[in-house]
């Protein structure tokens, strides 16, 4: 890719201008395309992106079958009702009729079991009775049915060679259920890229050790990897680093052939022992760029293309303060990860809200994002643009600001459903609209429901 002038690269002075945040995302998302599509076995492509589409190998359901519990019946023989029918046999699922369906006659049937030849309609079991005086087998059809009601048809969901799930197609679930049952073996998708998180710093040490003096527990290699899976990668742990450059150089050395992109946390400002700088700059071999963005927290950030085994692996370079950490993660990791997958929505969520009271900021040239939790709040009708189905009272929301907005204050981000978007000034004033980045997963998958 052409790299753009300007962009934060650091000089042998290291001085860096702040640079607009769409900027740098422009930068992350030209140098971050699609992975290569490859074919895969349909049970390993769970949180895969479709490449192309996907095929029916068979008609769904493969034969006409019963959708109900009851009688097997010629729709013409109970047009008048209340009639008696002999009963001929039972058939149930997975297994095929004894014979075929004469006039006036009926077959016990299940639910999913194939229909007798001749039989056009199934009386479901509550529309029906028996006669004691008749004998067993015999049954009283108490209502006239249609021909093929209660029945599903051969192909009724999915024909042979028609398109089951079409290019683009995150596949979940039950978007897998519907794979296997049209018989698709084999998908064409874009893999999961696979993530390595690194932390940097002597100061960090893992949960469940002591604490030594100067020491603090490495909250944002967990945070980070918990973030990589949450916006569907493979996420590898590629462990802690000291402040060591030979440490940490031969750390990605090991890593580059298994991964498509690394995030590293902590290093990346131009303090005396950076090392994640200096040696990304080594190894970058004059790709690496350093910018300070006018965003507040997340201002570092780094972006290295590194030369891997036959492909270039893109490295994120986050701050070391968690709430930085986290909030580049989510407005320049996220979305080129996202993009790499395949996905065509690859930002999170956005509202608009209200303040619930004053959102107050400085004026110092940077949007400054805050941590922010979100309260539903019956409105006037018409006031917004939606209404539930059923006429409910629209649903809007009001912002308040989390307590503790430091970078280094993480509790906040836990505690918060987004982050509010303020442009350089004063801030939000109580009751005017702000926009909030939902970054609680929780709230943002339930967001459809009560919008």
């Amino acid at each position: 890719m052409a790299w753009r002038r300007g962009l934060g690269h650091a000089g042998a002075a290291g001085a860096v201008r702040m640079i607009p945040l769409g900027d740098a995302q422009a930068l992350v998302r030209e140098a971050c395309t699609r992975l290569d599509q490859r074919v895969v076995a349909v049970g390993d492509s769970l949180g895969c992106v479709l490449a192309a589409p996907a095929l029916a190998a068979v008609d769904v359901p493969p034969f006409a079958n019963s959708a109900m519990d009851g009688y097997a019946v010629r729709a013409e023989d109970v047009a008048v009702t209340p009639v008696q029918l002999r009963v001929t046999g039972r058939v149930l699922a997975g297994s095929m009729s004894a014979g075929a369906l004469g006039p006036r006659e009926a077959i016990r049937i299940m639910t999913g079991a194939p229909m007798p030849p001749g039989a056009d309609a199934v009386v479901m079991v509550e529309r029906t009775r028996q006669d004691e005086d008749a004998g067993e087998d015999t049954v009283v059809i108490e209502d006239p049915v249609r021909t093929g009601e209660n029945v599903r048809g051969a192909g009724g969901d999915v024909h042979a060679g028609s398109e089951v799930l079409a290019a683009g197609a995150v596949v979940g679930p039950t978007q897998l259920a519907a794979l296997v049952s049209a018989g698709v073996a084999e998908v064409t998708v874009v893999p999961r890229p696979r993530v390595g998180v690194i932390s940097t710093g002597d100061e960090l040490v893992d949960l469940g050790q002591p604490l030594g003096p100067a020491q603090i527990y490495d909250s944002n290699r967990p945070m980070l990897l918990a973030l990589v899976g949450e916006a569907g990668c493979a996420a590898l742990d590629l462990g802690r680093s000291a402040d060591d450059e030979d440490a940490l150089e031969a750390r990605i050395a090991r890593a580059l052939p298994h991964v498509d992109a690394l995030v590293l946390s902590g290093g990346v400002s131009v303090g005396d022992v950076d090392v994640v700088r200096m040696v990304l700059e080594r190894i970058g071999k004059g790709r690496a760029r350093w910018m300070q963005i006018a965003i507040r927290p997340a201002k570092p950030f780094s972006f290295t293309p590194l030369a891997g085994p036959g492909r270039t692996v893109p490295a994120f370079g986050l701050p070391g303060n968690p709430v930085s950490s986290a909030v580049g993660f989510e407005l320049l990791v996220r979305p080129a990860l996202r993009a790499m997958a395949g996905h065509r929505v690859t930002e999170r969520p956005r509202l608009i809200a209200r303040a619930r009271e004053d959102l107050r900021r400085r004026p110092d040239g940077k949007t400054h994002f805050m941590r922010v939790v979100l309260e539903p709040v019956s409105t006037p009708r018409g006031t917004v643009d939606a209404t539930d189905e059923a006429g409910a009272e629209p649903v809007a929301w009001t912002a308040a600001p989390c307590p503790g907005q430091g970078s280094h204050q993480i509790r906040s981000m836990g505690l918060a459903d987004g982050l509010a978007v303020l442009p350089d000034g004063d801030g939000v004033a109580a009751g005017s609209p702000v926009e909030v980045i939902i970054t609680n997963r929780a709230f943002s998958e339930a967001l459809p429901a009560v919008r």
